[in-house]
């Protein structure tokens, strides 16, 4: 394989949990005025992070019922004392923003496959008698009608990228047999996926999943390997921009308690080129 890639030579005082926060928030930098709703402790982190710099005309929710003029900082504790609220954001409004486009939300699908679709309901082959009952499928399926949705994976591996179709598909994708009457792949707004290993968007051949940048220290033929099916890998693959000092500042502020350090399994250094003895080390080298 051809594909050249670079050596991250920024900042190493990071985290991979913070590495994808300020990846993930880049995902909300050109949406302007919409309701950002991170699913989880990361994404939420990283959508307060995008309206903190570079897009102030986001708006957030207190993952309760407040429309927020600033982000609430990560807490063990709920209370709406101090918090500069907009207004009163419940279920109904909620919907309306929904219905309206107005919304791009950051989800963490349990399967993804190769169009796109995902799944959040029951793992097994029969849905009748799963092997693993989810959630449901929750509010997937107008979600991904309705609004720009990007997706967060912690853990980047075929049990998530599946090979085939997801065992049962929650959300519309990039799939012609299953497109709803009326509907084009023009409809569809599936953007940034988000893993521990990369970044990759819906944006290759016939929208296949295309590579976009590797986290530094991490090889193509990981990515490759723990995915179930094709992934489009361009000439040039440039290295995951590390988180700014400025950043990493906000994410502290936001996360006083540093919960993001508990949303990945190790948590390891964001660059992984360096040496961490007290962290399990990647097997694979980047190609050349």
């Amino acid at each position: 394989m051809s594909t050249m890639v670079s050596r991250d030579s920024n900042n190493t005082d990071y985290s991979l949990a913070e590495l994808m926060i300020a990846t993930a928030a880049e995902a909300f930098r050109h949406d302007g005025e919409v309701l950002a709703s991170g699913i989880g402790i990361l994404p939420r982190l990283a959508a307060s992070l995008a309206m903190k710099t570079f897009n102030q005309a986001l708006m957030i929710t207190d993952s309760e019922a407040f429309l927020l003029a600033e982000p609430n900082p990560i807490s063990g504790r709920s209370s709406h004392k101090g918090q500069p609220q907009e207004t009163w954001m419940g279920f109904s409004r909620i919907f309306d923003t929904v219905w309206s486009g107005k919304r791009h939300a950051m989800v963490q699908p349990s399967q993804i496959d190769q169009y796109g679709q995902t799944n959040i309901s029951a793992l097994g082959d029969n849905y009748h008698t799963p092997k693993v009952q989810l959630l449901g499928v929750r509010g997937f399926p107008g979600n991904s009608i309705c609004h720009p949705n990007s997706f967060f994976v912690p853990s980047h591996s075929k049990q998530v990228f599946v090979d085939g179709e997801c065992d049962m598909v929650a959300s519309i994708g990039y799939n012609p047999a299953r497109l709803p009457k009326g509907y084009s792949f023009n409809d569809i707004d599936i953007r940034e996926v988000i893993t521990d290993l990369c970044v990759m968007d819906w944006r290759g051949p016939n929208h296949s999943l295309r590579l976009v940048s590797l986290h530094s220290g991490v090889a193509i033929e990981q990515v490759l390997d723990n995915t179930g099916f094709d992934v489009y890998v361009p000439d040039q693959v440039p290295i995951t921009r590390a988180p700014t000092v400025e950043q990493l500042t906000i994410i502290n502020q936001l996360d006083p308690e540093n919960w993001r350090s508990k949303a990945l399994k190790y948590n390891p250094r964001g660059n992984r080129w360096a040496s961490d003895s007290t962290v399990p080390k990647l097997n694979s080298t980047v190609v050349t």
